[in-house]
């Protein structure tokens, strides 16, 4: 794939306006107050996976509607706690895997949280958190239509409350340091990254230190499906070429999802990253998020790279990032 969106010096300054629901921060203080009417109630079970360094535990705990979600904690043997946590979200169809899939961010020094993404996780690698609640409308094969006839049963609103139950969680282990606290992800864990970032001013107390969503899908829903026609994006063309009477209502729901409209209200450090070459989460739907967003921010570019991005460069540069911003 050749380059294909606008030309760099366009994108650095892209900042289409946002469709933004006027009830939008009413809609997520009022599902973030039912998801906490249930108690958290983490259990941290220790777990042995034969790893020597690492300590892990598996992690279940009180979601959207309390419903129960799986992640893992990582922590490094023999270093001084508390320590600072990178909890992770993870990219479309996968699930948590096992442990020792996740061994870098422990391996430097961090608590490492990562949430099991509710329904999904038969991709690519397993996950063991279903969605009881699958929505009250025909959709799509895939998760980008269920429920997505009203922002109320739409598939994201529990994933979301998922992953900011997620940083609760993940705050409340006695390892962990509550006040350096990053969120990250890849693709849809990138989206889900900057939801979270989004409503952590409001409704995490700005516990959200750091935000680093790579290559981040779930923005500038719109654009991105009259741009390309790669999946995932394609689940909503294909389920707007169906129900052709229902365009209007699909786009007003997904407005409520927007990492486009969550960036503007993130405040932590940002560090995003994207590839020109992108044809999965077009450049213009990451510089959306990326002009829209509120704090301090840097992007890491990758012209020759499609929606794998940066990969392992990319991790060289999070770590440096990590290192300036909680030096500081």
């Amino acid at each position: 794939m050749a380059q294909f969106d606008k030309p760099l010096s366009e994108l650095q300054r892209y900042l289409p306006g946002r469709d933004e629901p006027g009830d939008f921060d009413a809609f997520w203080a009022d599902t973030l107050a039912q998801s906490r009417r249930v108690d958290l109630n983490a259990v941290f079970v220790a777990t042995d996976t034969g790893l020597q360094t690492v300590e892990t535990f598996d992690v279940t705990y009180g979601g959207f509607g309390g419903q129960r979600i799986k992640a893992w904690l990582q922590l490094a043997r023999h270093i001084e706690r508390p320590v600072p946590v990178l909890v992770e979200y993870i990219g479309y169809g996968g699930g948590r895997a096992f442990p020792v899939d996740w061994l870098k961010w422990s391996a430097a020094g961090y608590a490492h949280f990562v949430m099991d993404t509710r329904g999904q996780g038969s991709t690519w690698s397993k996950g063991d958190t279903p969605d009881p609640e699958g929505g009250d409308n025909p959709q799509h094969p895939g998760f980008m239509t269920r429920g997505v006839l009203h922002p109320a049963t739409y598939y994201y609103r529990r994933v979301f409350t998922d992953a900011v139950r997620a940083v609760e969680t993940a705050r409340s282990h006695p390892a962990v340091d509550p006040t350096r606290v990053a969120v990250t992800g890849g693709s849809q864990g990138g989206g889900i990254t900057l939801a979270v970032a989004g409503l952590a001013p409001a409704f995490l107390n700005d516990a959200v230190s750091v935000c680093m969503p790579d290559v981040p899908f779930l923005c500038h829903y719109r654009h991105a499906t009259e741009l390309v026609d790669t999946m995932p994006y394609q689940e909503i063309v294909n389920f707007c070429k169906v129900h052709r009477d229902q365009v209007e209502t699909v786009f007003s729901t997904l407005a409520y999802f927007d990492g486009v409209n969550f960036a503007a209200r993130a405040t932590a450090h940002a560090l995003f990253s994207m590839g020109l070459m992108d044809d999965i989460c077009p450049p213009s739907t990451v510089y959306a998020a990326y002009n829209h967003y509120k704090g301090p921010k840097e992007m890491r570019i990758w012209p020759y790279n499609n929606h794998e991005g940066g990969q392992t460069f990319q991790t060289l540069q999070q770590l440096a990032f990590l290192r300036s911003v909680w030096s500081r």
